[in-house]
């Protein structure tokens, strides 16, 4: 069934365990949070851009700044789980839908109608052009995927840095698996030299998901993978799921230290 509709999800909280309130904090005169939802507005084709949230008070900025909110339990543990405790909800506003006027038929023909596009609220930079190609991606393909990731092409000197999530991808560009480790292994190889044998892929921190497999997402079984690499992407793979990735110019600064919100700082002020 064709995706008809699409909504882009932020997933935000206050309490971050690296840099708390980082999503309020002040970046060119803005919160970090509204530059993210802001941003995500500019991409042609979201029917809606939601901030899914357990923070009153990020409830009430939002609204304020004219977007939707939807309230989520603060036990959830990573973005993904907290847009898909509210699939549903997202879906229906998608489609402008009251949930209590759905039977189990019209639910499971919207899920599988409707793309939701997670974008985190620590990406103050993100380029609206890459949203606008995530809407694309389910749009043209002639099967829409179960998900769609944006990868880049990394450098040299980027290859073996932890903080910086690899994908392996097969020919026809379906990711294989995520690693904080550089990935494929060349053997027998200096690794300063790995890079002129072979490509290496770096993974930009959005996803779309077709909402039936988001609206899953709770029912997937635990990952020791997921766990191991802290990267949530696994628990996906390990259950069996296709993971289809686009090729995008770079990747946006994500901000989880307080060095990397210097550095969003000094960007913002280039850009003023």
């Amino acid at each position: 069934m064709a995706i008809e509709r699409n909504v882009v999800a932020v997933p935000a909280r206050l309490q971050s365990s690296r840099l708390p309130n980082k999503v309020l904090a002040d970046i060119g005169g803005q919160p970090m949070i509204q530059r993210v939802l802001e941003r995500c507005r500019e991409a042609q084709g979201p029917c809606s851009v939601v901030l899914c949230t357990d923070s009153l008070q990020l409830q009430q900025l939002a609204q304020e700044w004219g977007f939707p909110v939807l309230i989520t339990a603060e036990t959830c543990s990573s973005g993904s789980e907290r847009i898909a405790s509210v699939a549903d909800a997202l879906v229906a506003l998608a489609w402008e839908e009251d949930l209590d006027t759905w039977d189990p038929l019209l639910r499971s023909k919207r899920l599988s109608q409707t793309a939701v596009i997670n974008v985190q609220g620590d990406q103050p930079f993100l380029d609206p052009l890459i949203v606008t190609k995530m809407v694309r991606e389910f749009q043209e393909r002639e099967l829409p995927p179960a998900v769609v990731t944006p990868v880049y092409r990394l450098t040299s000197n980027t290859i073996h840095n932890p903080a910086v999530v690899k994908t392996l991808l097969a020919s026809d560009g379906r990711a294989l698996y995520f690693s904080r480790s550089a990935i494929p292994h060349v053997r027998d190889i200096d690794p300063e030299l790995w890079h002129l044998h072979a490509p290496y892929w770096g993974h930009v921190g959005m996803y779309g998901f077709r909402a039936d497999v988001l609206a899953g997402w709770n029912g997937l079984p635990l990952s020791p993978l997921e766990d191991l690499e802290r990267l949530e992407q696994l628990r996906l793979i390990e259950a069996g799921y296709e993971i289809a990735t686009f090729v995008v110019e770079g990747t946006s600064l994500s901000v989880d230290t307080a060095e990397q919100l210097e550095m969003a700082r000094q960007l913002a002020m280039q850009d003023q």
